[in-house]
């Protein structure tokens, strides 16, 4: 019987299992190295093909969110204190891993009065000291919007900022409920603007009601801001008490997002399976 709750996936969307032992070593020595990854946590569809490429993306301050988005599938509760030994832990599985590019998320924390920015800071200074010679990509939350937890984050000089739009303006209530399309947009811009050569990033869903239209249309207001990188994927729903499937987008339509963003001098990065931080190493290259 066909569930209209989880559509089936189109051919494009199918993820082969992981073949190789490299997959199971990695899942296990994150696992040992007690560090949570967005990987797991959000159930990230690409995860069998970044383990087994021995990548992972980092997430800082616990497990549990205090927002509450309709798409993600990383846990809303009270979140535990903040751990000091995370960048210890961070440094330490970075070198089991042998990374060259390093990317460090969090959940939000909108309990901490700093937001959770010297945490970022704190696990940015231990990584240059231990990892002089890696790149250092952050995809940090919106910060309630405060630029001075913004600054404590830019001061500690990561080579890319990230931060999720996630999708367009008119979708904001009921997709991420307590963020603010232009308060996200302001942050990116404020990066640009004051970061002095960190690279700006941002990555937004399709497939959550929006159209073409307003795609392009974040696309164009991106580019005012600054941004230098935008990656596009399609959302999938990772549980029944999140956002429906609202259409899966084809192949030829993210192509068509990538062409429509470079005319804009945008670096673009779309496709049904791209992740903000799918190929960051790759990107980061380029």
């Amino acid at each position: 019987m066909k569930n209209n709750n989880f559509p089936r996936k189109p051919p494009w969307l199918r993820v082969p299992l992981p073949v190789k032992s490299e997959f199971t070593q990695v899942d296990r020595m994150l696992a040992d190295a007690k560090v949570h990854t967005v990987c797991r946590n959000a159930a990230c569809p690409n995860i069998y093909e970044c383990f087994s490429r021995k990548v992972a993306t980092f997430m800082i301050l616990g497990d549990k969110c205090t927002r509450g988005c309709t798409f993600c599938n990383v846990g809303q509760a009270k979140p535990e204190p903040v751990d000091p030994s995370e960048p210890q832990k961070i440094s330490q599985a970075v070198s089991k891993l042998g990374l060259k590019h390093i990317v460090i998320t969090s959940t939000t924390r909108d309990d901490l009065k700093d937001g959770g920015s010297g945490q970022f800071a704190a696990v940015l200074h231990r990584l240059k000291q231990d990892h002089p010679r890696a790149t250092l990509e952050v995809l940090i939350p919106d910060f309630q919007g405060s630029l001075d937890a913004l600054e404590t984050v830019m001061a500690a000089k990561p080579d890319v900022i990230g931060h999720n739009l996630e999708t367009i303006r008119r979708l904001y209530l009921r997709i991420r409920p307590g963020a603010d399309y232009e308060q996200s947009l302001g942050l990116l811009r404020h990066v640009d603007r004051h970061g002095g050569g960190i690279a700006v990033k941002t990555g937004i869903m399709a497939g959550l009601g929006e159209t073409d239209d307003e795609i392009l249309q974040v696309l164009e207001d991106t580019a005012a801001a600054g941004v230098h990188v935008v990656t596009i994927g399609q959302y999938l729903r990772p549980s029944m008490q999140k956002v429906s499937v609202k259409r899966f987008v084809p192949p030829e339509k993210f192509a068509g997002y990538k062409k429509a963003g470079e005319e804009m001098g945008l670096k673009m990065v779309c496709g049904p399976l791209v992740r903000s931080s799918y190929h960051a190493d790759r990107i980061m290259n380029q």
